[in-house]
């Protein structure tokens, strides 16, 4: 017994050690598969960034010659898919080829309010799929049909579409919030728009977890004690959804700076949205190419929460990748 705990803790260093490997292994695999598929579908894209790094400007041969030049747009494809994926190695993003400013320093001036309007939407999001389920769950039919039927077109609605809609009716109409501008009063109505795809989500997966829960034995355990259905709803049964419930906002969180492009562009908000909507029109390759790369990143450390969330909540859940 004492040489099996002795390999024991002889083998566990071992197997963690091999577990971080796996991980960064698969974290650089993965981020070098992202930036092959990006160089390969924006030196798809048709036209010339030397034309907009131009402007107004004459677009004479020689000047396109020299911006070419520059920006090693001149250089065979291979060799500069070489040089892209070198840069990268080093955390080199280079240059805005717009606004001729450090691309990392042009995401961080724009990171901050994305991620405000980001944690204001799960915020939001989590918190309308919590009452929802508490105020649906269970045996009553008229409610849940009610709330099914609402979901399911929270979830069909384009963002941009419930977006024209809060900001027609509470901005221009009631005047309840301002369309933009600085200040929580500005944030409200964009990260709503960005809220409420995700409590219908949530609150589908959440109810589920619910219901399936108040028809467990301890429940019914609970039932015969004496305790009401909300109490069983609110204490018992709703921790039982949190690790569907954490797989979801995770995912949801990922995806949301796509969401964040249409919604930053109808709010007229500052954010990594409209840089990439920018970037994406005038060619700028490199802030595409590092938004990218940004968003894959932001997805690999959420997974690598939600193990993490697992292995807090139940240790048979964890994830050892």
């Amino acid at each position: 017994m004492a040489e099996v705990m002795a390999d024991q803790e002889t083998s566990w260093p071992l197997r963690v050690a091999v577990a971080v490997v796996r991980r960064v292994a698969g974290i650089v695999g993965i981020l070098t598969g992202v930036a092959t598929l990006t160089f390969v579908a924006m030196s798809l894209v048709p036209g010339d960034p030397a034309y907009a790094m131009l402007g107004n400007a004459p677009a004479t041969p020689a000047a396109l010659a020299a911006i070419r030049t520059q920006m090693g747009l001149d250089e065979p494809l291979p060799l500069r898919f070489l040089h892209y994926l070198g840069r990268l190695a080093r955390g080199d993003f280079g240059e805005s080829f717009q606004r001729q400013r450090p691309v990392l320093v042009v995401i961080g001036e724009q990171l901050t309010p994305t991620l405000q309007l980001a944690g204001a939407a799960i915020v939001l999001g989590v918190v309308g799929a919590l009452v929802t389920v508490i105020a649906t769950s269970g045996e009553r039919r008229i409610p849940r049909v009610i709330a099914n039927a609402a979901e399911l077109v929270a979830v069909s609605t384009p963002t941009f579409w419930v977006g024209t809609l809060l900001l027609a009716g509470l901005s221009f109409r009631l005047h309840v919030f301002p369309a933009t501008g600085p200040g929580l009063a500005a944030l409200v109505l964009p990260a709503t728009t960005l809220a409420v795809p995700i409590t219908a989500i949530l609150a589908q997966v959440m109810r589920d977890g619910v219901d399936a829960a108040m028809r467990s034995p301890f429940v019914l355990s609970a039932r015969a004690r004496g305790l009401d259905e909300l109490d069983l709803r609110v204490h018992h049964a709703l921790r039982h959804t949190l690790l569907s419930a954490i797989t979801v906002c995770g995912w949801l969180f990922g995806g949301l700076l796509s969401g964040a492009v249409l919604v930053e562009t109808v709010f007229a908000r500052p954010g990594l949205g409209r840089i990439l909507l920018s970037a994406v029109v005038t060619h700028d390759f490199p802030v595409v190419i590092a938004l990218v790369m940004f968003g894959s990143l932001l997805f690999i450390v959420i997974n690598t929460a939600v193990d993490l969330a697992y292995r807090a909540i139940d240790s048979r859940s964890a994830v050892v990748a």
